[in-house]
């Protein structure tokens, strides 16, 4: 009995799964606690959460699969990439709007940011075989607040509530995250060093 399991075992060892990663710049510490609070206080005053499934983060490389069982390889090859670049410097100021959709803290980056994003795209659709996205390519750093279960009734206090908050910040960031999905939430999964 044992011997027919053997090649089902060893064929699932090998089997592709599939799993979502992104890219993205992902503040620590007393920033990110304020920006998870405000999340916080927007589901809990206009049940809006659907921005809780990540950390608070500025997205360099949009959602995308890979094989899990070369993770490894992923990281690696990404790692690789980072260190060639200085940390990165941008300034969280204003809250801003896509549409009525969209709620989110916008963020004014140097060139350098913009550089690394283009490369970053170019590097991930030549070496790991990533598709390109729309938003790849029309890259605009933001860091969203509330999105997707936003009710229209509650868009304009949603607005004005982030508004009284003052979460300008600057930030000088020396990583770049890779985060994973699990559970159907975002987890920081890997830091990538920058230079």
């Amino acid at each position: 009995m044992r011997d027919s399991i053997w090649p089902f075992e060893e064929n699932y060892q090998h089997m592709k799964v599939m799993q979502k990663y992104f890219l993205a710049i992902v503040p620590e510490g007393d920033f990110q606690d304020r920006v998870t609070k405000l999340k916080l206080e927007i589901r809990d005053a206009h049940q809006a959460k659907y921005a809780l499934k990540s950390p608070a983060h500025i997205t360099v490389k949009m959602p995308f699969l890979y094989n899990e069982a070369n993770e490894d390889k992923l990281i690696d090859r990404l790692q690789s990439f980072m260190l060639a670049y200085d940390p990165l410097v941008m300034t969280v100021k204003g809250v801003q709007t896509f549409g009525t959709r969209v709620i989110y803290l916008g963020v004014e980056a140097p060139k350098e940011l913009y550089n690394f994003q283009s490369e970053l795209k170019t590097f991930c659709k030549r070496e790991l075989n990533l598709v390109d996205e729309l938003s790849d390519r029309n890259f605009q750093p933001h860091m969203t607040i509330a999105f997707k279960d936003i009710k229209k009734t509650q868009f304009q206090n949603i607005l004005q509530l982030a508004s009284e908050k003052n979460l300008d910040e600057e930030l000088r960031e020396n990583h770049i995250v890779l985060l994973k999905r699990s559970g159907g939430k975002w987890q920081a999964y890997r830091k990538l060093k920058l230079g």
